[in-house]
């Protein structure tokens, strides 16, 4: 399975400064008015999701214009395009959303021994449920659950047309001074390399996000990956990026991630852009 790397920047200074109000009563079909809408929190750019949901009866987009990845490893070299990879969140209730996940079109060029191929492909599209816990309107912690499923679309070559899943658990900490910090824990039941079975891969991660002006926003990054497969390595990454708010529903954003273990991408950059409805 080629993952779908969503990044997030917690939003936490923001959320946690919100009054705590009673908001159960909003729904899909009763919207959160604007005046009571959260402040906007987004699954994106960093790699740690984020535990707020979207609010009740509104939309949210969020998307890369463009990413780009780069890695050479043992005389194989690997240049990757994803083009307009996009996350549509539509709040259910104060506390719920659901999220499908459309990795889009991608164009991968490898060469090795003298011979370069060239594979373009669509992705599959992955569902997700965001529920949280606690926090969304305010305190010092917030906490949610989000399960996926990825079901495969079989509109390309690469992708091996398998129903895969899991669990993310991302965790939200205001800090002194402005900071936040972003945890995060993943669980994903994957089909190895044959097809045949199933194994287990286990991601986490940390981010520190700070503000650098009202509008300007910064983090930095380490995500570990782990898989159970026979013969995988650990995985390792150092992330970094900014965010500017635009508006209050409108943010863009970029940043790159660098690879610290030898399987890792070497380097990914990308910009993005996140709209709320």
């Amino acid at each position: 399975m080629k993952r779908i790397f969503l990044p997030a920047l917690l939003s936490v200074s923001a959320s946690v400064a919100m009054a705590q109000t009673d908001k159960s009563a909003y729904t899909l079909f009763n919207p959160t008015p604007r005046d009571q809408m959260r402040e906007l929190s987004t699954d994106r750019p960093d790699q740690t999701e984020s535990p707020y949901s979207v609010d009740a009866g509104h939309w949210q987009i969020e998307f890369d214009f463009a990413n780009y990845t780069y890695d050479r490893e043992a005389g194989v070299r690997s240049e990757t395009w994803n083009v307009a990879p996009v996350n549509v969140k539509l709040g259910l209730t104060n506390s719920t959303d659901v999220q499908f996940v459309f990795d889009s079109y991608s164009r991968e060029r490898v060469r090795a021994a003298g011979a370069t191929t060239t594979t373009r492909d669509w992705g599959d599209l992955t569902i997700r449920v965001k529920h949280n816990f606690w926090g969304n309107d305010g305190g010092d912690t917030a906490f949610a659950a989000m399960p996926f499923v990825k079901i495969p679309l079989k509109m390309g070559d690469s992708g091996n047309d398998l129903v895969e899943g899991g669990l993310i658990l991302p965790l939200a900490v205001a800090l002194p001074r402005g900071w936040g910090m972003g945890l995060m824990t993943e669980f994903d039941l994957l089909a190895d390399a044959t097809g045949n079975d199933r194994h287990l891969e286990w991601i986490n991660t940390i981010t520190f996000s700070h503000d650098i002006t009202s509008r300007l926003g910064g983090y930095v990054e380490f995500v570990s990956a782990h898989s159970y497969e026979d013969g995988a390595d650990w995985t390792a990454q150092a992330d970094v990026g900014l965010t500017y708010a635009i508006n209050a529903d409108t943010q863009l954003d970029g940043g790159c991630n660098f690879g610290v273990t030898h399987n890792a991408p070497d380097v990914q950059p990308f910009i993005g852009l996140t709209l709320r409805y």
